[in-house]
């Protein structure tokens, strides 16, 4: 499927590009090869393909979590680079 010029400019607009005749051109070339690869797809047998969002089996990755005792409050002190009355001193992020 080829695109013309006034689609690669409609798809530039979407997006909020402003491309040169150059780009233009190019575009139009990349954009239908990419489109000649989705109409390769779809001759595809898919016929007793489950839809599935992912390839390979999903897995949690994260620890459980487990109520265990936390750090001494002067351990933490020890380790921050400033502190300020038994509190972490940080930089302000809002005025």
């Amino acid at each position: 499927m080829a695109l013309d010029r006034e689609e690669v400019l409609h798809i530039a607009k979407l997006a909020r590009l402003d491309l040169t005749e150059d780009e233009i051109a190019t575009f139009s070339a990349q954009l239908s090869e990419i489109l000649n690869h989705f109409d390769v797809l779809r001759t595809v047998d898919t016929e007793g393909v489950e839809p599935t969002a992912h390839t390979l089996p999903l897995h949690d990755v994260y620890a459980e979590d487990e109520a265990r005792p936390s750090m001494a409050q002067a351990d933490v002190l020890a380790m921050a680079p400033v502190t300020e009355e038994g509190y972490l001193r940080v930089r302000a992020v809002l005025e």
